[in-house]
């Protein structure tokens, strides 16, 4: 890290396209590349993978299949049985997430998760997505889900405003959790970097190690962080078409 340079500056977007429609800036930024790059090497690792769909399979093919697997069990146990025709969202959902965190690893990379804008409409998305069906499938018993069957009537003045204010935060607090563990962590290296630049070679190695630990640490965190996303958004998917449970 340069000297003087903040830690945040690595956060800051930056057009490669400028562009401007009615007077609104539509620019191709560097966080579109990146958010390009992950739907391209997601795209191109599954399709090679299952490209060959021998009987004993290679890396590729047995990471293509076991994602497939994991993500499929996943919607299974979160979501019920009713939850299968969304899988193919949910499937893409995890790996935009996965290959955004991961590629952003990368030195001089960008990372499109890091910024709230970004999480909180894939958030938006599953929020509204979800809603929507809940309503379609089950018309004005959607509503249970705020009125939960066999609770007292007398409970149901408190329980049910609760009810309803934590269903319109879900967006927010899905969003906030990808954001601030992505910001944070990233913020954390580029402080610690700082550190061994600053330090040099003799009391450099300190810091340095920290950022190996740190770095498997935030591998593990953008697995994590993409996992949670989406087991949450099984969970909104499964409340959608079983209000009444």
């Amino acid at each position: 890290m340069a000297a003087g340079e903040s830690p945040l500056h690595q956060f800051e977007i930056a057009p490669i396209i400028p562009m401007e429609i009615g007077g609104v800036d539509v620019s191709f930024t560097n966080s579109a590349l990146w958010m390009v790059i992950a739907v391209i090497v997601s795209t191109v690792l599954l399709t090679v993978g299952m490209r060959g769909r021998a009987m004993v399979p290679g890396r590729l093919q047995s990471i293509a299949e076991l994602s497939y697997e994991f993500i499929a069990n996943m919607v299974k146990d979160n979501a019920g049985s009713e939850g299968r025709p969304y899988f193919p969202f949910l499937f893409t959902l995890f790996f935009f997430i996965l290959f955004c965190n991961l590629l952003g690893m990368i030195p001089y990379s960008f990372t499109p998760t890091s910024h709230i804008i970004v999480t909180f409409a894939l958030a938006f998305v599953v929020f509204v997505g979800v809603t929507i069906i809940g309503i379609v499938k089950n018309g004005v018993s959607f509503l249970k889900l705020f009125a939960p069957s066999g609770v007292p009537i007398f409970l149901l003045f408190i329980l049910v405003p609760i009810e309803i204010i934590s269903y319109f935060v879900r967006p927010i607090s899905l969003s906030l959790r990808l954001f601030a563990n992505m910001m944070a962590g990233h913020t954390m290296l580029k402080v610690f970097g700082g550190f061994v630049v600053s330090l040099g070679l003799i009391a450099g190695w300190a810091p340095l190690l920290f950022i190996v630990a740190l770095t498997g640490l935030e591998i593990g965190i953008a697995l994590l962080q993409a996992y949670v996303f989406v087991v949450l958004s099984c969970l909104y998917l499964h409340d959608a078409l079983h209000p009444g449970h």
